[in-house]
C-alpha cells in the first residue's frame, strides 16, 4: 500500500482535525491562522507565527498539486525536485509529486547553486518547486538545467523565470487523480549528505516509505492523541519518516523553524507536545539554558512530554545522563538509521532499555543486522566490524551510479560504512565511521571514543576528533574543542583530563575551536581536516 493512501484515509477520517501547525518564531506578531483563513492568505503563507491547515485541506492541497503536474505533463516515473525550508507547504507538495506517480526528490536548503545543478542533473529532475530563500541560486543555474523547464515558486515576489505555483493551484480540481501506485514503484530520491563531497541519489521506493512508517510507530507507540514536534529539515529522511508514526495515527504534527532553545520549550508548552525528536546540539543548548537560567522550566507546561528522541549522529551517554536528571520521567530511544536505510530505526535502543545507554540498540521492527569483517563474513564474538542491515527499507540502488551501487549492496544487505561491535545480550555499539578510523602507529583510533570521553568533561561542550598526518607515526589524533560559555580550560587541563585513558588513545593535539555540525546534526569532519591538515604539515616542517 502507498503512503499517499494513509493521508486520503486521515482527510476522511480525521477531515476537520488539524494535521499541521507551523510555527514560525521569525514573525514576532503572534497570529493565529485557522484552515479556513490559510485559503485566503496564500498568496503571503510566510506572514503568520502560527498557521495551521487540517487532514482535509491537506489532502486537497496534495490534489491540487498532483493534478497541476499530470496538466504540465509530469507523469509516472518522472522527477519533481523540492528545494523549500521547512512550512506547510512542503508536505502537501511532497504528497502530491507522489499521487502522481512521479519520483519526489528533496533537496538540502544548504546546497551552493552548484551543488542544486550537479542533483538535479544527477537524478534527471523534470521540474522544480522552490522557495523564496533561494531565488538568487536558482537564477544562477537556470540557463544550465535545460531539462527543468517546469519551475514553481512559492511565496512572494514570483521572479521571471517561474511561475507562480499557488495561483496555478488555486484553479485545478481537489479531488485525487487516478493513477495506480504499487509497492516496488520509485517513490523518492533523496540524497547523501555530502560530507566526503557531492552526494550520491538514493532511490526509494513506495515500499520503503510505508515501512518507515510502521517502524516509527511501532517503536514510539504514536496514537491519536500524541503531538510529534518536527524541527529537523524535510528534505531530511530522518525528520519526515518520524513525523510519518503522526501520518499513520492520524495525529498532529507541529513544525517549528528555528532551534533557539526557549523557543522549542515554548513551543513544547504551547502546542502541548508529546513527542520531540532533537539533535545532539539541540539538547546541549537546551540543558546549557536551563542551567544558565534563561529557561525556567517552572513557566512552562511539560507534563504532558512523554518521549524525546535523538538520531542522526552518536549519542554521548553522558548528555543522556545530564538529561534525565532534568527530565526523570521521559521515556527515551536512540534512533539508527541513514537515507539509504530510509531514515530512522533499522536500529534502536528501545522504550524499555535505558539502561543500556550508550548502544545504538536492537535491530528495529522487521530489520536484520549483523556485522562483518573486511571478508564478509559475520562476527559475533564482539569484535569490531562494519555494520550491515537488511530489510524492506533498504534502497534499490544509487540512482545513475551502478558502481557505488555494488560496492555497499551485497544481497540485500546494505553495508552501512560505521563500524561497531555486538555485547552479549545482542545490543550494538557505534563505534565510528569506517573512513574516520585513524590509524596512528599501526592502533586503530576510533574518534567517537575519544569524543564521548572528551564530551563527559563539565567544560566541554562539544568535540570531535580526526586524524592529522604525521611523518613519524602515519596519523595522530587531534581533537578539537568547543567549551561550553564562560568555561575556563586549557591544553594543559584537557592533557591531564585524558590521562585516563589509555596512552595511545589520548589525543596528540589540542584545538579550542568551534564544531561544524550540517543540519541533521553530524559533524562536519572533511571541513575540519581540510582546516588542520596543512596548518599541522607546516609545524611539522618548522619543527623538522
Amino acid at each position: 500500500m502507498p503512503i499517499t493512501d494513509l493521508l486520503e484515509r486521515n482527510a476522511h477520517e480525521f477531515c476537520h482535525e488539524t494535521a499541521l501547525v507551523e510555527i514560525n518564531p521569525e514573525v514576532k506578531e503572534i497570529r493565529r491562522v485557522t484552515w479556513k483563513e490559510y485559503e485566503l492568505i496564500e498568496s503571503s503563507p510566510t506572514e503568520s507565527y502560527r498557521r495551521e491547515i487540517t487532514w482535509g485541506v491537506f489532502d486537497e492541497k496534495a490534489n491540487r498539486c498532483a493534478n497541476l503536474l499530470l496538466s504540465r505533463g509530469i507523469k509516472k516515473g518522472d522527477k519533481v525536485a523540492i528545494l523549500m525550508m521547512n512550512s506547510l507547504e512542503w508536505l502537501p507538495v511532497y504528497f502530491g509529486i507522489l499521487k502522481t506517480g512521479a519520483i519526489a526528490v528533496p533537496l538540502n536548503f544548504r546546497y551552493t547553486a552548484e551543488e542544486i545543478k550537479y542533483c538535479l542533473e544527477l537524478a534527471d529532475v523534470d521540474a522544480l518547486f522552490f522557495g523564496p530563500e533561494f531565488i538568487g541560486r536558482v537564477e544562477d543555474i537556470c540557463d544550465q538545467i535545460p531539462r527543468v523547464k517546469l519551475r514553481f515558486f512559492i511565496g512572494d515576489g514570483c521572479p521571471r523565470f517561474a511561475e507562480n505555483y499557488v495561483h496555478l493551484a488555486a484553479n485545478l480540481s481537489s479531488y485525487a487523480p487516478r493513477i495506480l501506485l504499487s509497492d516496488d514503484d520509485d517513490a523518492a530520491i533523496y540524497f547523501s549528505s555530502g560530507t566526503t563531497g557531492f552526494p550520491k541519489a538514493i532511490l526509494h521506493a513506495h515500499r520503503a516509505l510505508m515501512h518507515a512508517a510502521k517502524v516509527e510507530q511501532a517503536h514510539h507507540g504514536q496514537t491519536h492523541d500524541d503531538v510529534f514536534l518536527c524541527i529537523p529539515p524535510l528534505y531530511h529522511t530522518g525528520a519526515k519518516m518520524h513525523w510519518f508514526g503522526s501520518l499513520i495515527s492520524g495525529s498532529k504534527g507541529i513544525l517549528l523553524k528555528g532551534t533557539d532553545p526557549k523557543t522549542i520549550i515554548e513551543t513544547v508548552s504551547n502546542e502541548k507536545c508529546t513527542i520531540v525528536w532533537l539533535l545532539v546540539p539541540w539538547v546541549q543548548d537546551i540543558l546549557d539554558a536551563i542551567d544558565d537560567g534563561r529557561i525556567n522550566l517552572a513557566d512552562y507546561e511539560l507534563s504532558q512530554w512523554r518521549l524525546m528522541h535523538i538520531g542522526a549522529q552518536p549519542v554521548p551517554p553522558s548528555l543522556i545522563t545530564r538529561w534525565r536528571k532534568v527530565f526523570p520521567k521521559h521515556k527515551y530511544d536512540t534512533n539508527y538509521g541513514l537515507s539509504e536505510s530510509i531514515g530512522p530505526g533499522c536500529v534502536h535502543l528501545g522504550l524499555g532499555n535505558i539502561d543500556k545507554v550508550g548502544a545504538i540498540g536492537v535491530p528495529g521492527y522487521g530489520w536484520r543486522v549483523k556485522i562483518v569483517d573486511a571478508n564478509g563474513n559475520a562476527i559475533t564474538d564482539g569484535r569490531v566490524g562494519e555494520l550491515a542491515v537488511k530489510g524492506p527499507g533498504v534502497m534499490k540502488c544509487y540512482y545513475n551510479d551502478p558502481k557505488a551501487t555494488a560496492e555497499v549492496l551485497k544481497n540485500g544487505w546494505l553495508l552501512t560504512g560505521d563500524m561497531a561491535r555486538q555485547d552479549e545480550d545482542g545490543f550494538i555499539y557505534l563505534v565510528d565511521r569506517k573512513k574516520d578510523v585513524i590509524i596512528s602507529g599501526g592502533e586503530n583510533l576510533y574518534p567517537v571514543q575519544i569524543e564521548d570521553f572528551l564530551r563527559a568533561n563539565d567544560a566541554v561542550k562539544d568535540a570531535a576528533v580526526i586524524g592529522l598526518p604525521d611523518k613519524r607515526l602515519g596519523e595522530i589524533a587531534a581533537a578539537i574543542i568547543e567549551l561550553k560559555p564562560g568555561a575556563k580550560c586549557t591544553e594543559e587541563d584537557v592533557e591531564k583530563y585524558c590521562m585516563a585513558l589509555p596512552r595511545y588513545k589520548r589525543p596528540r593535539r589540542i584545538i579550542f575551536a568551534d564544531i561544524p555540525r550540517n543540519p541533521t546534526g553530524k559533524i562536519e569532519k572533511p571541513k575540519l581536516r581540510h582546516m588542520y591538515r596543512a596548518d599541522n604539515l607546516v609545524a611539522q616542517q618548522t619543527n623538522g
